[in-house]
């Protein structure tokens, strides 16, 4: 199985070897459950081919999809951040493969590398924002878009021409094929074009994801760390603030009090004489 997972393939050499040592490859067929809600699951995915799908599952059994994962991702990493359960569950959409980790493994790695921590979280957040927007195309688009957005972003992952879906109305206007129960997308443009505009904002999301190096990152927050810390001690030195940074300020205040009360005593000493 080549290694083509892109989470994997944003990491330095070591950082990924560090990984890639504690992994197996597995073939992952339709449906097959990755985690179930509420459970800490007792493995975690590399994806490198297929899609997975993230669905909210109600008490009367009805569900709704809330999340795709393909080869961009890491099935589990809501489970990293911290004790909170998670009440989705995940499950194979279109028949994949992965790189499967045990999750004490990940857990160890997340928390002693930095590097595949800022991953892990940057990925986690690409998936809160699209979550985001997806609840709010599930309520207010018609079935039609929403289709056409899903084939979009599924075709996105898998990298496939074909993926399995029950679909209608596109097939009418030339836009898929659908036969036997796979559905092929015949003109991505207009398909596009019948999309939400959910399609574009979580393709912006997704494109961007792991373009920006992690020392970028590590920069900007010493930058912000240190400007924060310079501003602290000029509020200090100009109004006595409280904090590290206002003792000083008092401290600098008093010893410039002293020094003109001494002035003034010398002064008037002088006077007198």
């Amino acid at each position: 199985m080549k290694d083509n997972n892109l989470f994997l393939e944003s990491l330095s050499r070591e950082s990924r070897s560090a990984l890639l040592r504690l992994c197996v490859e597995v073939d992952l067929p339709l449906r097959k459950v990755l985690y179930e809600p509420g459970i800490v699951p007792p493995y975690a995915y590399f994806m490198t081919s297929g899609i997975a799908s993230v669905v909210a599952m109600m008490e009367n059994g009805g569900m709704a999809e809330v999340g795709l994962i393909g080869r961009e991702g890491v099935v589990g990493s809501f489970h990293l951040l911290g004790p909170a359960k998670v009440s989705t569950s995940c499950f194979i959409q279109l028949e994949a493969t992965a790189l499967r980790i045990r999750f004490a493994d990940l857990v160890s790695c997340f928390r002693e590398n930095e590097e595949t921590r800022e991953r892990v979280l940057e990925f986690v957040q690409e998936q809160a924002v699209s979550l985001s927007q997806l609840a709010g195309c599930n309520r207010l688009h018609d079935n039609e878009e929403r289709l056409a957005r899903w084939l979009l972003m599924a075709q996105d992952r898998a990298r496939r021409t074909t993926v399995t879906l029950i679909a209608g109305l596109l097939q009418r206007r030339g836009l898929i094929k659908y036969q036997r129960g796979r559905v092929k997308i015949l003109d991505r443009a207009e398909l596009e074009a019948a999309s939400c505009d959910c399609y574009q904002i979580t393709k912006e999301l997704y494109s961007r994801l792991y373009s920006r190096p992690v020392e970028t990152v590590e920069v900007g927050a010493e930058i912000v760390g240190a400007v924060a810390e310079k501003a602290a001690l000029a509020v200090g030195n100009g109004s006595g603030v409280a904090g590290k940074s206002g003792h000083k300020g008092r401290a600098g205040s008093a010893k410039s009090g002293d020094g003109r009360r001494a002035a003034a005593k010398k002064v008037s000493t002088s006077s007198k004489g």
